[in-house]
């Protein structure tokens, strides 16, 4: 009887040494593909060298684990403590971008304002539910449907050779990354369980190895890189606290916040451990630790990732130590330059097959929230989604458009996304009438079975 009373929470169970270490490297390589894809994304398109594209892996998998353990194990007030996997966000790539191309600021600028935005919303984290209410179907689906189709135009760019290179749009090119686009859809239709949740790591590893016979792979720096290399704070500067990037990424802190939210409580359901207001706020607060220690770290906001939280429901496994121990082996994986090298000399037409499905899943995303937007049923819905939609999609279609709007307004007017959200958030709270009736009042949780990132 005593030992009935006495049994643990099968959250708080720490599994055996051997088990514990095996399904923690399923949870690290469920993740592993979609969490390098956005520092890779982001050196593309800043054009860094490939030492400084390896390093921003190496920050990302390292910021990766503190920010996991911080969430998983709890640290304090900050963390769910349940078994969730933190990675970088898809909904900063654009911002972050449109800062790093600004004069003066680059880099620090992103990591500057990455910083002040936790620091900032921190304290707000108990008030999300007030938040919750302006991000409406409309808003995040909108938001979704503009990152999948602001990321579209670098996939297509990857996938034909990368924008500047001399072959691009040859053959091999696009034949590597339609075998890579091939290799995903099979794994995904023949393999089941955690095989079909690899299937985008598989599809890479598959046009890795292809265009490595084929001589597009070039490995020159790897000899040069030490066996082990510390991340260290600050590698590319001392940030830059620029206040619009700062309200940009802020922006994008409540982003992630209400998407963290629906996960968070998906996955306390599914572990038996329910989201009070007090564990929800706790997690909140944890993302936004995430920003910061992305910040000091050379990297980027963090929010929990739907794959891992998709493995939780498929293995049974509640253990939240599981993802502590993922946390170790990114902390471990980031301390070694020569296999984040490795990884930053991935083909682009490899990384553009991988992004065309990966990108193509972030945009049906959106689509899904918007089908729970009642946009059948309100004309005033249909008009935030129209003209947000427009209004974001401006700064794809035309370079030219905001070219005699101040400087300082350029993370806005360069990121099409944020001027979605912007003008959905705005809409929303300027049409907003009585809830449409079988209308989500706030975006559901994206179906972790489908969305890769």
């Amino acid at each position: 009887m005593h030992s009935e009373v006495c049994q643990l929470d099968p959250v708080d169970v720490i599994p055996a040494p051997g088990q514990l270490a095996a399904l923690s490297m399923q949870h690290v390589l469920t993740m592993y593909a979609g969490a390098v894809t956005v520092p890779l994304l982001i050196a593309s398109a800043l054009r860094l060298s490939q030492q400084d594209a390896a390093y921003l892996v190496s920050a990302d998998l390292f910021a990766c684990g503190i920010v996991t353990l911080i969430q998983s194990l709890g640290i304090g007030s900050f963390g769910a403590r349940v078994p969730v996997v933190m990675g970088v966000t898809f909904v900063g790539v654009m911002p972050a971008i449109a800062i790093a191309q600004q004069p003066g600021l680059g880099l620090p600028g992103v990591f500057g304002a990455s910083i002040m935005a936790g620091l900032l919303v921190m304290p707000l984290a108990g008030m999300v539910g007030r938040f919750r209410n302006l991000f409406t179907p409309a808003v995040t689906g909108t938001a979704m449907l503009l990152i999948g189709l602001s990321l579209m135009s670098v996939a297509v760019d990857w996938a034909a050779g990368g924008a500047e290179a001399s072959d691009y749009g040859a053959p091999r090119n696009l034949a590597i990354a339609a075998l890579t686009v091939v290799t995903i859809l099979v794994c995904s239709r023949l393999l089941r369980g955690f095989g079909a949740n690899c299937a985008i790591l598989i599809g890479m590893s598959a046009g890795y190895l292809v265009g490595w016979l084929a001589g597009m792979v070039n490995l020159e720096n790897i000899a040069s890189e030490p066996v082990v290399r510390l991340v260290t704070p600050f590698h590319f500067g001392v940030p830059v606290f620029d206040p619009v990037a700062v309200i940009s990424m802020i922006i994008v802190l409540m982003v992630t916040m209400v998407e963290s939210s629906g996960m968070l409580t998906m996955l306390g359901e599914i572990v038996d451990r329910p989201m009070d207001d007090k564990r929800l706020e706790s997690g909140l607060r944890a993302d936004c630790i995430g920003a910061v220690v992305g910040g000091l770290f050379n990297s980027f906001p963090y929010t929990s990732y739907a794959q891992n939280i998709a493995l939780v429901s498929l293995t049974g496994v509640r253990s939240r130590f599981v993802c502590v121990g993922a946390a170790v082996i990114m902390m471990a994986l980031a301390l070694l330059p020569k296999l984040s090298t490795l990884v930053a000399a991935i083909p682009p037409s490899v990384l553009g097959g991988a992004a065309l499905i990966l990108f193509g899943m972030v945009a049906v995303s959106g689509i899904r929230s918007l089908a729970a937007a009642g946009l059948d049923k309100s004309r005033d819905q249909m008009l935030i989604v129209a003209t947000s939609l427009a209004i974001g999609l401006i700064p794809s279609m035309s370079q030219r458009f905001f070219a005699h709007v101040p400087d300082a307004l350029a993370p806005f007017t360069h990121s099409g996304v944020l001027l979605g959200i912007l003008t959905a958030v705005a809409l929303s709270f300027f049409l907003r009438r009585q809830e449409i009736p079988g209308a989500a009042a706030v975006a559901p949780p994206a179906n972790p079975e489908t969305i890769l990132a």
